[in-house]
């Protein structure tokens, strides 16, 4: 990324914010990003752009940019891909965690029976644990990849572009009020 000087240098967007999602002077610009434009679950692509209701109003608080965001649609969209992934691989992994308890203490005699030399089911099921704990920590680092990560970060940015072009309206009114107060 080459360095950029004027007052968009912090940003990280070029030429005044005329950057766009995906555009590669992005700082967030993945493009083996998977899961970018997905469906919102209607057949349309999740809005990740602030409302312009949101970015017309002068004077409002970081808070009210956040909870316009939590509002969104794209918002919403990212916390239901989420708790549709979450949910079940909670309630399969806790079912199998408990069977794996219960039969341990209620057929000592299922899980002591030998496999192979002396692994014995109970030490192949207790693998299976370690094993299921890291293919379903592995499941959700491809799922939040691949279905919620550039979602989620087009978010970030939009509410950060707002919060930006928030501080550049009230340097703005500061600077017109001290301009005034200089001149009377």
């Amino acid at each position: 990324m080459e360095k950029r000087d004027g007052p968009e240098a912090g940003s990280g967007r070029g030429g005044g914010g005329q950057g766009r999602i995906g555009d590669q002077r992005d700082p967030w610009y993945d493009a083996l990003a998977s899961g970018w434009g997905e469906l919102d679950g209607t057949g349309v692509p999740a809005s990740v752009t602030p409302s312009p209701a949101a970015s017309e109003r002068q004077g409002a608080s970081p808070a009210d940019i956040y909870l316009e965001a939590q509002r969104s649609e794209a918002f919403q969209e990212v916390r239901s891909r989420y708790r549709r992934f979450v949910f079940p691989g909670v309630a399969v992994f806790f079912t199998w965690y408990v069977a794996y308890v219960v039969t341990a203490t209620t057929a000592p005699g299922l899980m002591a029976r030998p496999v192979a030399g002396a692994v014995n089911v109970a030490m192949l099921a207790g693998l299976g644990q370690f094993l299921t704990t890291f293919l379903l920590t592995w499941a959700y680092a491809r799922h939040a990849r691949l279905r919620r990560d550039r979602a989620a970060l087009d978010l970030r940015w939009a509410v950060f572009e707002q919060k930006r072009e928030q501080e550049q309206e009230q340097r703005r009114v500061r600077e017109v009020a001290r301009e005034q107060g200089a001149e009377r």
